[in-house]
């Protein structure tokens, strides 16, 4: 489990295709604080960690599935793409986000953005069959970091990026036709299946 609140900004190092998909992380993480098996959530996806290293920097290899490849923006990584990046919860860590499972549902796209002040208004666009459990004031999890949902028109929902999320995540990166992976809320889900079934 995870909290959305992202704590390391890590760099694709390397790519392999192997019999899956193998990525070398570079990250500010102590790897000597990592075990072999733990999860990272890299731009909302939970990873297990299979290797770890210093040389010529701190970071770990992950292998990913086909299907976590055709599920998630994964396939849009290249060497150096920036990842937002989430060490797994711990007992009695801060919840500051909100309960976030690393298990992305889908990929919404990036379709306007506009500065207000100093922060930024993105639009996104999530697909049809998530869009009914994105609500205003609700919460979703885009490329891993924990967000409130100012306002939702149909499919399209609205996000308003503070300074200090800009320049803490990725998200000072993010440009119109992006693809974003989408975990929607734990909460909306099982509220959607109480009243489906209640």
């Amino acid at each position: 489990m995870f909290t959305g609140i992202v704590t390391d900004i890590g760099t694709v190092l390397e790519l392999e295709q192997r019999g899956d998909l193998r990525a070398r992380i570079g990250t500010g993480y102590d790897v000597d604080g990592i075990d072999i098996g733990a999860s990272i959530a890299c731009n909302g996806v939970c990873l297990t960690v299979v290797a770890l290293g210093q040389d010529p920097q701190n970071w770990f290899d992950v292998e990913i599935s086909a299907e976590s490849v055709g599920l998630t923006n994964i396939g849009d990584w290249k060497v150096g793409s920036r990842l937002n990046l989430e060490r797994a919860l711990k007992v009695g860590d801060e919840l500051g986000g909100h309960i976030v499972s690393g298990h992305v549902d889908g990929v919404a796209e990036v379709v306007a953005m506009a500065d207000e002040g100093d922060s930024t208004r993105v639009t996104f666009r999530a697909p049809d069959a998530l869009a009914r459990f994105i609500a205003p004031k609700g919460s979703v999890a885009l490329n891993g970091t924990s967000l409130t949902v100012n306002e939702v028109d149909g499919t399209d929902f609205g996000i308003n990026f503070i300074p200090h999320t800009k320049v803490a995540t990725t998200w000072g990166d993010v440009s119109v036709g992006d693809r974003i992976n989408l975990e929607i809320d734990t909460m909306a889900r099982y509220v959607a299946r109480l009243r489906e079934y209640g």
